[in-house]
């Protein structure tokens, strides 16, 4: 890999701390304010060469370790109530296909995050749908560049839950369509309900049947215990 790896390190820091500690959300931004701040006024300079920057996924390993340092034990029984969370809303819309993503499957949650689920079918069926069920949300488009153009996103926010969650719509056609990550390049991995439920049997065995005992999770977010900890959105997609 070219470049200074000392340079590339101390970048990839900063801008898992601007992430981490002030809420910048865009590994893209973050990357852009790190160099600024490490490098100076070479900072223009090494935007026209890349070897000079991290990537994303060098941010976000940085960014992991921050989160490992600073949440400790609390993050394992944040993370199963994420994951049921997301079990929950999955079973909810059963009929638009939902597939769970990002940092709940992973294992790599922190403060902040969110619950990030692809549904596929129709976005005015699946907000009447929404409304019967009396979730609250919010809806956003997203104009993202694609080969060709641009296109327009749909996703809804759901506000009324422990977690925050996003739900990106799709259409029908979709859901064997391989999408990528802007972490890494990576197809995105898209998890079924059945595939969630193993890993809830696996990795949360104990907790998990007791919340299908009793359907309650035990989890109350504790009190921001410093800089570390920051509020942001995931930008796994």
């Amino acid at each position: 890999m070219k470049g200074d790896p000392r340079t590339r390190h101390a970048i990839a820091v900063e801008a898992a701390n601007l992430m981490y500690r002030e809420g910048v959300t865009r590994y893209f931004d973050a990357k852009r304010i790190a160099a600024r701040r490490v490098l100076g006024a070479r900072a223009k300079q090494a935007r026209h060469r890349p070897e000079d920057l991290p990537s994303n996924g060098e941010i976000r390993a940085a960014l992991l370790t921050l989160v490992s340092l600073s949440e400790g034990p609390e993050r394992e029984a944040r993370l199963f109530a994420m994951r049921i969370l997301a079990l929950e809303v999955m079973r909810a819309l059963v009929d638009w296909h939902p597939r769970l993503i990002g940092s709940v499957w992973s294992g790599h949650a922190r403060r902040g995050s969110d619950v990030d689920v692809h549904v596929f079918g129709d976005l005015d069926a699946l907000t009447r749908e929404l409304t019967r069920l009396g979730w609250a949300f919010a809806p956003e488009e997203v104009l993202i560049r694609v080969p060709g153009g641009f296109r327009v996103y749909h996703h809804l926010h759901v506000t009324d839950r422990q977690f925050p969650v996003e739900l990106s719509v799709y259409g029908a056609h979709e859901r064997h369509q391989v999408t990528r990550s802007s972490v890494d390049g990576s197809p995105i991995d898209r998890v079924s309900v059945a595939r969630l439920e193993a890993k809830l049997r696996e990795e949360h065995e104990a907790a998990f049947v007791a919340w299908c005992a009793t359907g309650v999770v035990d989890f109350v977010e504790g009190p921001r215990r410093g800089a570390f900890d920051a509020l942001l959105t995931d930008d796994a997609t």
